[in-house]
């Protein structure tokens, strides 16, 4: 069990960056593989970024590829996901999802996520 907290979302004009946070409780964090997901109103949640509990292998999403960065560090208990080149097609809510197992890339595969913090990009 991990409880997960995001901070870091904003309003954002497009082409701009925002770099958003996912705090993880417990002394156990480095034992989780970690990844963000986003949900645009009206449409499922969908996969952006993974992350293995060393940070040595991370997974993208097609549409984020060479814009957003994932990365963590386990003696804060702390992930991130940097994020460059906003689109407005970018603009959701952002969760946070962490899992006991292998790195993953679909919703069904994490077990704790976070509440959200809101993107919205303007053009």
């Amino acid at each position: 069990q991990v409880q997960l907290e995001e901070s870091g979302g904003g309003l954002v004009q497009a082409g701009g960056s925002l770099r958003l946070s996912c705090a993880a409780s417990g002394r156990t964090f480095r034992m989780y593989t970690m990844g963000w997901f986003r949900q645009a109103p009206g449409k499922e949640r969908e996969f952006v970024a993974a992350i293995n509990r060393s940070g040595e292998v991370t997974y993208y999403a097609d549409f984020v590829k060479g814009r957003f960065t994932i990365s963590r560090d386990n003696a804060r208990n702390t992930m991130y996901l940097q994020m460059n080149s906003l689109k407005p097609q970018d603009t959701a809510v952002y969760y946070c999802a962490a899992r006991y197992s292998r790195i993953a890339k679909t919703t069904d595969d994490y077990d704790n996520w976070g509440q959200g913090t809101q993107v919205t990009v303007s053009s």
